[in-house]
């Protein structure tokens, strides 16, 4: 006869009991009952357990206003400028400036040789006495013979004459009133004044040179650096695809943005700005378009001419879905996937559109929907179809499980 046990393989061994070998006393038929007990208590040690399913951090995707950010390159440039030019001709006497000094408008800045400006001045209030001399000489005429006209003792003719000389006079006295005028004011051009408040540059002019009414090279030139302005570059092309997603994505364009701004060196400027204007037009010559944002720059540590990186958020795109760069993975074609959460708790992979980066997170514009279940944690442990522990991402680890409790969480 064969035993239960006597078939090929069983627990890693076989018995076949032949009838040649059959036995043919009690004591040898209670041996092999032990013996197989023995081998069946040995197999079902040896059993291994389910494995427990594996714990997975979740987020919850939720839609909202998500701000886009960017980042161009900028040069700074000063808030204003003036070219300080001499407004007489004449030799310079005294430069009346400590240059890369601060200097406030209407401070002198250079004194000019005034001695002929004071001479013209003199000349022209002799010339208007004169007048006035003359005009009071043709007044007294012109009343005198105007009652001996009436009584036709003199002429028409001869008080028409003194009548119109006097007139002749009195424009004489508004003329020379203007020369004079002019002349104090040239000789006021001798003091050169600054047009602005702000930083002086270097002379380029010094005592004792000839400077002229008109010349094309300033004395020295001044600049108002705080505030201070940065002139950003963006790519039109870049803008119009920002302006054609925003559109149908339903974005809007903030009137004005809040700039951060990246020096040089690598540093941040401690104090952040604001866009005020976008130019309506597209330079041929490069292409770009400039966007000028202000900053203020009290300790002038900025300079015109910096370069720099500007970052501020260009848009504002609505319904927005971030979700953490840890959670996205790529395929052998580079196309995003996630992976969720589904019915069961059990793993679903799903492809997703990403448009940019957001800081740690990806900007996803199709795919998801807000509510969905999103694994960031403990991806290298889960495989699509396959059931799940899921937890909020940042959970304290739960406690292991075995198999018995893991295939009723799973279920």
């Amino acid at each position: 006869m064969h035993l239960p046990f006597d078939r090929p393989g069983f627990c890693g061994f076989s018995y076949a009991l032949t009838k040649a070998s059959r036995p043919t006393s009690f004591s040898f038929a209670l041996f092999l009952a032990g013996t197989a007990a023995l081998a069946l208590s040995a197999c079902g040690e040896k059993r291994p357990d389910p494995a427990p399913a594996p714990e997975a951090g979740y987020i919850v995707v939720q839609a909202k206003a998500v701000p886009l950010m960017i980042e161009l390159p900028g040069r700074t440039a000063a808030f204003e400028t003036s070219e300080v030019r001499p407004q007489v001709s004449g030799v310079i006497q005294a430069r009346l400036f400590t240059e890369g000094a601060i200097v406030h408008q209407g401070e002198t800045l250079y004194q000019i040789d005034p001695s002929l400006y004071r001479a013209s001045v003199s000349q022209a209030q002799a010339n208007l006495q004169a007048a006035q001399a003359a005009r009071e000489a043709a007044v007294v005429k012109a009343d005198r013979y105007k009652p001996l006209a009436q009584m036709q003792a003199v002429a028409q003719q001869d008080y028409t004459d003194a009548l119109a000389a006097a007139r002749q006079a009195n424009a004489s006295v508004a003329q020379n009133s203007a020369a004079l005028e002019t002349a104090r004011i040239n000789l006021r051009f001798t003091r050169v004044p600054a047009p602005i408040t702000g930083r002086i540059s270097r002379s380029l002019f010094t005592t004792g040179a000839l400077v002229t009414s008109g010349q094309a090279e300033p004395l020295t030139t001044i600049q108002r650096l705080d505030p201070i302005y940065v002139d950003i570059q963006q790519s039109s092309a870049d803008l119009l695809q920002l302006r054609q997603a925003l559109a149908s994505h339903k974005g809007t364009v903030p009137s004005s943005a809040a700039v951060r701004l990246k020096l040089e060196n690598g540093t941040d400027y401690a104090y952040p700005g604001k866009v005020e204007f976008a130019e309506e037009m597209v330079d041929p010559a490069t292409g770009a378009v400039t966007l000028r944002a202000r900053f203020p720059n009290p300790q002038g540590l900025l300079l015109p001419g910096m370069y720099v990186r500007a970052e501020f958020s260009q848009a504002t795109t609505q319904n927005g879905m971030l979700v953490p760069q840890a959670g996205v993975s790529r395929d052998v074609q580079g196309h995003a996937t996630v992976t969720l959460v589904g019915p069961g708790n059990k793993a679903v992979s799903r492809a997703i559109t990403t448009d940019r980066t957001i800081g740690s997170n990806w900007l996803v514009t199709a795919g998801l929907k807000p509510g969905d279940k999103v694994v960031v944690e403990g991806l290298g442990k889960v495989k699509p179809g396959q059931p799940l522990r899921p937890v909020p991402a940042g959970s304290q680890p739960l406690p292991p499980q075995d198999g018995k409790n893991a295939g009723s969480d799973a279920g």
